[in-house]
Protein backbone atom coordinates (compact mmCIF):
# COMPACT_ATOMS: atom_id res chain seq x y z
CA UNK A 1 0.00 0.00 0.00
CA UNK A 2 0.97 2.80 -0.79
CA UNK A 3 1.80 5.80 1.53
CA UNK A 4 1.30 9.41 0.77
CA UNK A 5 3.55 11.91 2.09
CA UNK A 6 2.98 15.60 2.41
CA UNK A 7 5.49 18.30 2.62
CA UNK A 8 4.21 21.78 4.14
CA UNK A 9 5.05 24.38 1.68
CA UNK A 10 8.03 26.06 3.09
CA UNK A 11 7.63 29.84 4.08
CA UNK A 12 10.26 32.45 5.61
CA UNK A 13 7.99 35.80 5.44
CA UNK A 14 10.47 37.58 8.24
CA UNK A 15 13.34 36.43 5.71
CA UNK A 16 11.86 37.68 2.64
CA UNK A 17 11.03 41.12 4.88
CA UNK A 18 14.36 41.62 6.59
CA UNK A 19 15.59 41.23 2.90
CA UNK A 20 13.57 43.94 2.08
CA UNK A 21 14.44 46.24 4.79
CA UNK A 22 18.53 45.48 4.47
CA UNK A 23 17.90 46.80 0.66
CA UNK A 24 16.16 49.14 1.36
CA UNK A 25 19.11 50.47 3.76
CA UNK A 26 21.75 50.15 1.34
CA UNK A 27 19.46 52.10 -1.52
CA UNK A 28 19.46 55.15 1.20
CA UNK A 29 23.00 55.11 1.83
CA UNK A 30 22.86 55.15 -2.18
CA UNK A 31 21.18 58.19 -2.25
CA UNK A 32 22.32 59.64 1.37
CA UNK A 33 26.12 59.98 -0.26
CA UNK A 34 24.40 61.32 -3.26
CA UNK A 35 22.81 64.32 -1.17
CA UNK A 36 25.88 64.57 0.27
CA UNK A 37 27.52 65.35 -2.72
CA UNK A 38 25.07 67.94 -3.85
CA UNK A 39 24.90 69.84 -0.42
CA UNK A 40 28.35 70.10 -0.75
CA UNK A 41 28.68 71.36 -4.38
CA UNK A 42 25.59 73.87 -3.50
CA UNK A 43 27.67 75.34 -0.73
CA UNK A 44 30.73 75.89 -2.70
CA UNK A 45 28.99 77.35 -5.68
CA UNK A 46 25.13 78.63 -4.08
CA UNK A 47 24.44 81.39 -7.07
CA UNK A 48 25.19 78.93 -9.64
CA UNK A 49 22.99 76.30 -8.09
CA UNK A 50 20.45 79.05 -7.32
CA UNK A 51 20.15 80.28 -11.17
CA UNK A 52 20.34 77.00 -12.44
CA UNK A 53 17.68 75.58 -10.53
CA UNK A 54 15.26 78.47 -11.74
CA UNK A 55 15.31 76.77 -14.91
CA UNK A 56 13.54 73.56 -13.61
CA UNK A 57 9.64 73.59 -14.21
CA UNK A 58 8.75 73.59 -10.30
CA UNK A 59 5.14 72.84 -11.70
CA UNK A 60 5.88 69.62 -13.35
CA UNK A 61 7.83 69.25 -10.17
CA UNK A 62 4.62 69.85 -8.16
CA UNK A 63 2.48 67.78 -9.97
CA UNK A 64 4.82 64.85 -9.37
CA UNK A 65 5.32 64.97 -5.71
CA UNK A 66 1.13 64.63 -5.72
CA UNK A 67 1.02 62.01 -7.61
CA UNK A 68 3.73 60.25 -6.00
CA UNK A 69 2.21 60.90 -2.56
CA UNK A 70 -1.27 59.31 -4.09
CA UNK A 71 0.49 56.12 -4.85
CA UNK A 72 2.13 56.08 -1.51
CA UNK A 73 -1.71 55.83 0.00
CA UNK A 74 -3.02 53.45 -2.81
CA UNK A 75 -0.47 50.97 -2.51
CA UNK A 76 -0.94 51.11 1.35
CA UNK A 77 -4.51 50.81 1.22
CA UNK A 78 -4.23 47.60 -1.24
CA UNK A 79 -1.63 46.45 1.90
CA UNK A 80 -4.86 46.51 3.98
CA UNK A 81 -7.39 45.43 1.63
CA UNK A 82 -5.57 42.21 1.07
CA UNK A 83 -5.41 41.89 4.70
CA UNK A 84 -9.01 42.19 5.03
CA UNK A 85 -9.80 39.76 2.05
CA UNK A 86 -10.65 42.22 -0.71
CA UNK A 87 -9.25 40.68 -3.43
CA UNK A 88 -10.59 43.31 -6.24
CA UNK A 89 -10.30 46.54 -4.46
CA UNK A 90 -6.69 45.34 -3.49
CA UNK A 91 -6.27 44.78 -7.79
CA UNK A 92 -7.88 48.24 -7.81
CA UNK A 93 -5.56 50.16 -6.05
CA UNK A 94 -2.52 48.75 -7.34
CA UNK A 95 -3.48 49.71 -11.01
CA UNK A 96 -4.00 53.13 -9.74
CA UNK A 97 -0.93 53.05 -7.81
CA UNK A 98 0.96 51.63 -11.69
CA UNK A 99 -0.97 54.72 -13.49
CA UNK A 100 0.44 57.48 -10.45
CA UNK A 101 3.68 56.17 -11.84
CA UNK A 102 3.06 56.37 -15.83
CA UNK A 103 1.65 59.86 -14.88
CA UNK A 104 5.27 60.84 -13.17
CA UNK A 105 7.01 58.97 -15.52
CA UNK A 106 5.29 60.91 -18.51
CA UNK A 107 5.75 64.34 -16.90
CA UNK A 108 9.65 64.13 -16.20
CA UNK A 109 9.76 62.61 -19.65
CA UNK A 110 8.18 65.97 -21.13
CA UNK A 111 10.19 68.05 -18.59
CA UNK A 112 13.87 66.13 -19.84
CA UNK A 113 13.15 66.78 -23.18
CA UNK A 114 12.16 70.05 -22.80
CA UNK A 115 15.60 70.76 -20.77
CA UNK A 116 17.33 68.68 -23.29
CA UNK A 117 16.09 70.50 -26.11
CA UNK A 118 16.99 73.80 -24.66
CA UNK A 119 20.38 72.59 -24.62
CA UNK A 120 20.79 71.95 -20.44
CA UNK A 121 22.32 68.80 -20.21
CA UNK A 122 25.50 68.07 -19.54
CA UNK A 123 27.93 68.85 -22.38
CA UNK A 124 25.79 70.70 -24.51
CA UNK A 125 26.84 73.58 -25.98
CA UNK A 126 24.51 76.16 -23.77
CA UNK A 127 26.26 74.68 -20.11
CA UNK A 128 29.65 74.73 -21.85
CA UNK A 129 29.51 78.79 -21.82
CA UNK A 130 28.11 78.51 -18.57
CA UNK A 131 29.68 78.30 -15.08
CA UNK A 132 30.92 75.73 -13.55
CA UNK A 133 28.41 75.50 -10.62
CA UNK A 134 25.63 75.49 -13.69
CA UNK A 135 27.21 72.70 -15.02
CA UNK A 136 27.32 70.75 -11.81
CA UNK A 137 23.83 71.73 -10.71
CA UNK A 138 22.69 69.84 -14.25
CA UNK A 139 25.13 66.94 -14.27
CA UNK A 140 23.76 66.20 -10.51
CA UNK A 141 20.28 66.88 -11.42
CA UNK A 142 20.58 64.28 -14.46
CA UNK A 143 22.17 61.78 -12.44
CA UNK A 144 19.71 61.79 -9.14
CA UNK A 145 16.46 62.16 -11.11
CA UNK A 146 17.56 59.52 -13.86
CA UNK A 147 18.62 56.90 -10.88
CA UNK A 148 15.12 57.73 -9.54
CA UNK A 149 13.53 56.69 -12.46
CA UNK A 150 14.79 53.54 -13.33
CA UNK A 151 14.21 52.85 -9.19
CA UNK A 152 10.74 53.88 -10.22
CA UNK A 153 10.57 51.15 -13.53
CA UNK A 154 11.71 48.56 -10.97
CA UNK A 155 8.89 49.34 -8.46
CA UNK A 156 6.57 49.40 -11.38
CA UNK A 157 7.12 45.91 -12.28
CA UNK A 158 7.45 44.65 -9.20
CA UNK A 159 3.78 46.40 -8.83
CA UNK A 160 2.60 44.63 -12.16
CA UNK A 161 3.52 41.01 -10.65
CA UNK A 162 1.73 41.92 -7.66
CA UNK A 163 -1.00 42.75 -9.40
CA UNK A 164 -1.03 39.56 -11.33
CA UNK A 165 -0.72 37.44 -8.51
CA UNK A 166 -3.62 39.01 -6.70
CA UNK A 167 -5.80 38.43 -9.72
CA UNK A 168 -4.65 34.48 -9.60
CA UNK A 169 -5.23 34.38 -5.74
CA UNK A 170 -1.64 33.69 -5.07
CA UNK A 171 -1.48 36.66 -2.82
CA UNK A 172 -4.21 36.57 -0.59
CA UNK A 173 -5.43 37.57 3.25
CA UNK A 174 -2.73 34.91 4.35
CA UNK A 175 0.25 35.00 2.14
CA UNK A 176 0.58 38.58 0.95
CA UNK A 177 4.67 39.05 2.03
CA UNK A 178 5.28 40.35 -1.97
CA UNK A 179 2.64 43.09 -1.74
CA UNK A 180 4.20 44.12 1.66
CA UNK A 181 7.69 44.08 0.30
CA UNK A 182 6.61 45.58 -2.61
CA UNK A 183 4.58 48.56 -1.02
CA UNK A 184 7.83 49.41 0.82
CA UNK A 185 9.90 49.74 -1.97
CA UNK A 186 7.38 51.61 -3.69
CA UNK A 187 7.73 54.03 -0.59
CA UNK A 188 11.19 54.26 -0.35
CA UNK A 189 10.90 55.26 -4.08
CA UNK A 190 8.39 57.98 -2.95
CA UNK A 191 10.61 59.06 -0.09
CA UNK A 192 13.73 59.51 -2.13
CA UNK A 193 11.22 62.19 -4.53
CA UNK A 194 10.28 64.01 -1.32
CA UNK A 195 13.89 65.08 -1.15
CA UNK A 196 14.79 65.37 -4.09
CA UNK A 197 11.98 67.58 -4.82
CA UNK A 198 12.61 70.36 -2.52
CA UNK A 199 16.61 69.91 -3.08
CA UNK A 200 16.42 70.43 -6.66
CA UNK A 201 13.07 72.95 -7.07
CA UNK A 202 12.65 74.85 -4.05
CA UNK A 203 15.78 75.69 -2.10
CA UNK A 204 16.46 79.38 -2.84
Amino acid sequence: MESVVTHAEHRDDFGAKLGMWIFIFTELLLFGGLFLVYAVYRRLYPADFHDAALELNAFLGTLNTVALLISSMTVAMSLTAVQKGNQKLAARLILVTILMGVFFLFNKYHEWGTEIRDGLYPGSENLMGQAHGVTLFFGLYFFMTGLHMLHMLVGMILLIVTWVKIKSGAINSERYVLLENGSLYWCLVDLIWIFLFPLLYLIP
